[in-house]
């Protein structure tokens, strides 16, 4: 009997479940909206983003005949194969672009060949595993290990006697070696030309003191596109954004050093974000240990910079 009753309950239950089942309440087809559907409608573009995002490599359509490459690496002579034997080092040679052709591959939809050639006259071939149509209807087309002249031309047009604000200490000489450099500080920009291997421009600037220093910058969206104007320059003064900083603590930021009773927003500012960061309690409170990769290390109570090797 207790049996029976149990059963008849489940089906009752069941039942009554059943119309609530086939019930359309429009939240089951409603899209859920992830954080990162909220990053993406919240994203702006900045002006700095916006300034040069139009320049960059072109597609094979677009090239010319005469085109311009400057090497930034002798393994270039991997990329042009057989055809770079003999060819003494390329790099710092400039490549002149000569056109391209369409030649058979083993997959039988053919493959192209871009042909170039060195001041001295050799011809080389970089061969793309794509047929014409393919790589003709390509956003754009790079030689590896080359930067477009071109850009850099562009790039110099658009940038050459800006007025900016430099938001970086990672200045650079022109033969690559880093310089003790200060930040957010106005500079103008003299000049833009061949960057290396990594970054396709250097950015020649002065500040208001007449001190020469320079960044090689990055171009595009890739993941490559590290140091792009945007992360190295700024239209407007980074000092209104930060009322109430001091103006000594401001001069600190500025050389990239920290003093005592400095903030560690402040600190971060002079030193950039450390690799790592250590809690514990402290006698006044919280006390914690910021470690960067140089060996520096800052010890801060209650957010006050009590101490700190450099």
């Amino acid at each position: 009997m207790i049996r029976l009753v149990k059963q008849f309950t489940a089906f009752l239950t069941v039942a009554a479940m059943l119309p609530l089942a086939g019930c359309f309440t429009g939240i089951e087809s409603t899209p859920k909206i992830t954080a990162d559907d909220v990053k993406k409608q919240n994203i702006v573009v900045t002006p700095e983003q916006k300034f040069i995002s139009d320049i960059g490599e072109t597609p094979l359509s677009e090239w010319s005949i005469g085109k311009r490459f400057l090497v930034t690496d002798d393994r270039i002579a991997l990329v042009f194969g057989a055809s770079a034997c003999g060819v003494p080092s390329l790099c710092g040679e400039e490549l002149t672009y000569r056109g391209y052709d369409s030649i058979p591959a083993i997959t039988g939809d053919g493959a192209t060949l871009l042909e170039l050639s060195t001041s001295k006259g050799d011809k080389l071939k970089y061969k793309i595993d794509a047929p014409v149509r393919s790589v003709l209807s390509r956003r754009f087309v790079g030689i590896p290990f080359t930067i477009d002249l071109d850009v850099v031309a562009a790039a110099c047009e658009r940038l050459a006697t800006k007025r900016v604000y430099i938001i970086t200490s990672m200045w650079f000489d022109r033969d690559g070696r880093q310089e003790a450099g200060r930040k957010f500080i106005p500079v103008t920009i003299t000049d833009v030309s061949p960057g290396n291997v990594n970054y396709p421009l250097y950015v020649s600037f002065v500040d208001d003191g007449g001190k020469a220093g320079g960044v090689y910058m990055s171009l595009g969206a890739s993941r490559q596109s590290t140091r792009n104007f945007d992360t190295l320059f700024s239209f407007t003064d980074p000092r209104l954004r930060y009322p109430n900083v001091s103006d000594d603590n401001w001069q600190n930021i500025i050389n990239g050093v920290v003093a005592l009773d400095m903030t560690r927003e402040e600190c971060r500012l002079a030193l950039g974000s450390p690799k790592e960061i250590d809690r514990r309690p402290g006698y006044g409170g919280v006390a914690e240990r910021w470690t960067y990769t140089d060996g520096v290390y800052l010890l801060f109570e209650d957010g006050l910079l009590r101490d700190f090797r450099r």
